[in-house]
């Protein structure tokens, strides 16, 4: 390629970059223009764009992962929005492969059973319901169900399971639709999908649309009181659009004609909420939990600025010292692996400044979509874990480092020939 034909192969491709990402100029909750940045990650690869080998030559589209608060209602945010279409029309991640998601998905539903008094007459609807994961436990007490979710490939394996599932995001048309073809859902559930959505007005008129009228809608999201205190920068990428807190989840609601009425936190993806909301004067008491949580949320100074601040120096920190024990490491002749290729990895690689000279491979479980790909733009091979055994690498960075304790105990084997593993979150600490 010549020069002139690099040049204009490189403008054509960062047209096409910028016709796949859009930036909002107000806030999506209240539509407030006062948006302040607080934390920038450059421009990085979409989260789950693993590459295929055969195409490493196909250019990858890079987009700004820019963190803004609004200074109105308090909301974290990203105000660049990748076309949804290329994040989930064929998504890369199943639930169910696991098993730490499914028990908790299994124990999700039981008390949603149980609060909820639901019986084999109540319908289930779940948004972004991936490969039913959740919705297979309510199946099992005979309760009906459907799932939504705009992944094609994703919903075959649903369909598989039995889970019926339609192919498509959810908005205020296809809820009406439902609501006539099958009736007003008892319970609408949506985890770790609120925060993926731009048009979050748009989400909540479908909610109202399909919800009946003592129903609740369920939604679990990562918590950003978590984020902040554990360090978990690496769960902001292209996909998570809002890092939410309850203060203006509630002020939200209210304006929409919901109420909030519970709230509780869960331990999934380093610390999450679950969320209850009715429609205005619902059946259901406001719980304590809720206004325990405003509370702490107000000492700890979510609602203030900064804490983000504070937030960017430790991530500063922590990336120094990651990078002084790689290099102490390396200086030795060590070699190191990685172990998990989560969406989040990809953050983690950019923001601490990783590639294919820090770490040599990374190993993960998932044989189909991820085993025998590259990381998304740092082009790191992923491969089976079984090569910690074959190659014995002197240190194992866990990379999906909420599974840590899980992953420490699986392969103590490991560390019995010799190796050593290093957990970067909440600081780098070799164990």
């Amino acid at each position: 390629m010549t020069p002139v034909e690099e040049k204009k192969a490189t403008a054509t491709n960062r047209a096409a970059t910028e016709a796949l990402c859009t930036h909002r100029s107000t806030c999506r909750l209240c539509g407030g223009r006062r948006l302040a940045k607080v934390w920038s990650f450059g421009k990085t690869p979409l989260a789950n764009a693993y590459v295929d080998p055969a195409r490493t030559d196909a250019p990858e589209p890079f987009f700004p992962l820019d963190v803004f608060r609004c200074e109105d209602c308090r909301l974290v945010q990203l105000i660049c929005v990748v076309d949804p279409a290329l994040l989930f029309a064929h998504y890369q991640y199943v639930s169910s492969t696991s098993a730490v998601f499914r028990a908790h998905f299994e124990a999700y539903a039981a008390h949603i059973i149980e609060r909820f008094r639901l019986t084999g007459a109540s319908f289930v609807v779940d948004v972004g319901s991936n490969d039913g994961v959740l919705l297979k436990p309510f199946r099992k007490h005979g309760i009906r169900t459907l799932g939504i979710d705009p992944a094609e490939n994703i919903a075959r394996i649903a369909r598989a399971d039995g889970i019926e599932t339609e192919v498509a995001f959810f908005t205020p048309e296809i809820a009406k639709r439902i609501a006539r073809a099958r009736g007003r859902a008892d319970i609408i559930t949506a985890n770790n999908v609120f925060a993926h959505t731009d048009d979050v007005t748009g989400f909540v008129a479908a909610v109202q649309e399909l919800l009946a009228s003592g129903g609740v809608f369920v939604f679990e999201v990562q918590y950003l009181g978590d984020l902040l205190e554990k360090n978990l920068f690496d769960i902001v990428y292209h996909e998570h659009l809002c890092y939410y807190h309850v203060h203006p989840l509630v002020t939200f609601f209210a304006r929409h004609g919901f109420d909030v009425f519970d709230v509780g936190r869960v331990e999934t993806h380093g610390g999450s909420i679950r969320v209850f909301v009715q429609r205005k004067n619902g059946p259901h008491a406001r719980a304590r939990g809720l206004d325990d949580l405003l509370a702490h949320e107000e000492e700890c100074g979510l609602n203030r600025i900064g804490i983000y601040r504070r937030f960017a120096e430790r991530i500063r920190s922590n990336k120094a010292k990651l990078h002084a024990i790689i290099r102490e490491i390396k200086g030795k002749g060590g070699r190191i692996a990685g172990y998990g290729a989560p969406a989040k990895l990809t953050t983690f690689l950019y923001a601490f400044g990783l590639d294919g000279k820090s770490l040599d491979y990374i190993v993960d479980d998932d044989r189909i979509m991820k085993q025998g790909k590259l990381t998304p733009g740092t082009r790191i091979p992923i491969v089976d874990p079984g090569k910690l055994y074959e190659d014995k690498p002197a240190f194992c960075l866990i990379l999906a480092w909420n599974f840590a304790e899980q992953i420490m105990n699986a392969h103590k084997r490991f560390t019995e020939q010799g190796g050593k593993f290093i957990v970067p979150v909440p600081f780098p600490i070799i164990r």
